[in-house]
């Protein structure tokens, strides 16, 4: 019997996830992808089905010149949360994309927190 593959587990973690939750105009999903050299933050509607906010380490204006760390992805949480501050978007949804909340993820969520975000 041949094993899953890490992916396809995290993507059935994931779909499970975002059967439970979804993001609102008054309340929108902070969505969370990481790869192994960058990571990736995006405030979205689902309503609407729209991107608000975005921000990556893979960006050219990124503070950090790579998310592959801790460091990079606190970077990108204060990043996001100050954008999303400036649309006007105070709560958010935390969807951990079906990674364990530990490591990248969770600084980058503490950081968005400390940075003003409320979830």
């Amino acid at each position: 019997m041949a094993r899953e593959s890490k992916d396809i587990i995290r993507r059935r973690i994931h779909s499970r996830i975002r059967h439970k939750l979804s993001g609102t105009a008054e309340r929108p999903r902070l969505a969370v992808f990481r790869s192994l050299n960058h990571i990736y933050a995006q405030v979205i509607d689902d309503t609407a089905g729209r991107t608000l906010v975005s921000a990556s380490s893979n960006e050219k204006s990124a503070p950090v010149s790579g998310g592959g760390n801790i460091a990079g992805a606190k970077e990108i949480g204060k990043l996001v949360a100050t954008r999303a501050k400036e649309k006007g978007i105070s709560k958010v949804v935390f969807d951990r994309g079906g990674y364990l909340y530990h490591g990248r993820v969770k600084a980058l969520a503490d950081a968005a927190r400390e940075a003003g975000l409320e979830f």
